[in-house]
């Protein structure tokens, strides 16, 4: 078997930050915390379905996670099954783009549900992706290197974001009308997502071991069981992160709120992507840093930190400077998160199977998201905002307390 070398994992590296910004690029046409709730909103849909996006999105992701965790346990060939299922959320992103386009979505009865169904579909894609992609990765990068790799990828990641937030900016002031302007953002998102994806063929991936058992779908399950009931640091991790999840149902109430208090212009929402990708970058590269050095669940209290500062600057939002604060704040806590939650799921996996931690991680987590989505949009359906964003200041307060305190960098626990 050949040795997986320094040289190997640069080459991957190259290739790999190309990769992040035509999918940051495009995902900015996109993004959950702007784009979709503010498209929802002017296609009329109700401001509980709005304000859910978010957690919408992780519990479609979360549903088939195991699924595909499972079956990707004997996959001989990770490249090539990578790039065949980024095929579906390719198909499925053309489609948003034709539809909303091509086709006058007014004939369409309640076009929202149409664009729901889209979104739905899309997230369920990811949810395919994410375990597969993973082990891609695990497969493609050295572990001592793998902070860098990952800072590095979702800093060019925000950093294609930041050109796309610029043309979309553009884009939602233009004379186009809507939902066409969206439309032309959703055939853009279509375009990078490919190009993303071609740039998986060159990557050099780690040979198996020839001696690798195929196993069974009751092997699998034994093994999750087994990791559930006696990991018990990574059970700390998951309490924690069931708190950190108030901040997905409050990325959607953010921008619906300070439009209903300040009420911005939907171009706006380039401005957003733009403040909230550049501080993703810089976060991004220096949680990568701090986790190689001190440990990723270091990094991590970043992310939440910065979760937990824009709902606190969302209650005292005291203008438009404050709203573009709650987006910053917003982009220091998703640019640390990547990097630091795939090195953790690394981690905590150690010589166990990486694919099966990430889906824990989305299926157990996935009710507590479907409880806080269902509370807030409850909430804001009866116009109870300051309610809702009290619920989301102390529950990312517990989770920051718990992550600080009682979780234990997995780099120093013993295996299971």
């Amino acid at each position: 078997m050949n040795d997986f070398t320094i040289k190997d994992h640069n080459h991957n590296l190259r290739y790999n930050l190309a990769h992040e910004f035509f999918w940051g690029f495009g995902v900015a046409f996109h993004t959950l915390y702007a784009v979709v709730p503010l498209f929802l909103r002017e296609l009329s849909a109700p401001e509980y379905i709005v304000v859910s996006t978010a957690g919408v999105f992780s519990i479609a992701i979360a549903i088939p996670t195991l699924f595909s965790a499972a079956l990707g346990r004997n996959l001989k060939n990770i490249k090539r099954s990578v790039i065949m299922v980024h095929c579906i959320i390719l198909a499925v992103s053309f489609m948003m783009g034709f539809t909303f386009t091509i086709i006058e979505p007014n004939i369409v009865d309640k076009a929202w549900k149409t664009y729901l169904t889209y979104f739905i579909l899309y997230a369920f894609s990811i949810g395919i992706i994410v375990p597969i992609w993973t082990d891609f990765l695990n497969q493609g990068t050295l572990r001592s290197h793998r902070g860098r790799f990952f800072g590095l990828g979702f800093a060019f990641n925000s950093l294609g974001s930041l050109v796309g937030g610029i043309a979309l900016s553009y884009l939602l002031s233009s004379s186009i009308e809507f939902p066409r302007n969206f439309g032309i953002g959703f055939f853009i998102l279509f375009f990078s997502l490919m190009m993303g994806t071609i740039l998986f063929f060159p990557f050099r991936i780690k040979e198996k071991k020839k001696s690798e058992k195929h196993l069974s779908v009751g092997q699998f399950i034994s093994d999750t069981l087994e990791i559930v009931r006696e990991h018990q640091n990574f059970q700390k991790y998951l309490f924690s992160r069931i708190f950190y999840s108030a901040c997905l149902p409050g990325m959607g109430l953010y921008a619906v709120y300070c439009q209903d208090k300040f009420n911005f212009a939907l171009s706006e929402a380039g401005v957003f992507t733009v403040l909230t990708v550049t501080c993703a970058a810089i976060s991004s590269y220096f949680a990568g840093k701090i986790g190689d050095r001190y440990g990723h669940i270091n990094s991590m209290l970043l992310a939440y930190v910065g979760h937990l500062i824009a709902a606190l600057i969302a209650k005292f939002a005291w203008g438009m400077y404050g709203v573009y604060m709650i987006f910053i704040a917003i982009g220091i806590g998703q640019g640390a998160f990547m990097p630091s939650a795939m090195n953790l799921i690394y981690d905590f996996s150690s010589k166990r199977d990486t694919k099966t931690y990430m889906a824990l991680i989305d299926s157990i987590l996935a009710p507590f998201v479907l409880f806080y989505m269902v509370l807030i949009g409850w909430l804001v359906k009866r116009g109870n905002y300051e309610l809702s964003l009290n619920i989301l200041v102390v529950s990312l307060l517990i989770g920051v307390l718990i992550m600080f305190f009682i979780v234990e960098d997995p780099k120093n626990e013993k295996m299971i």
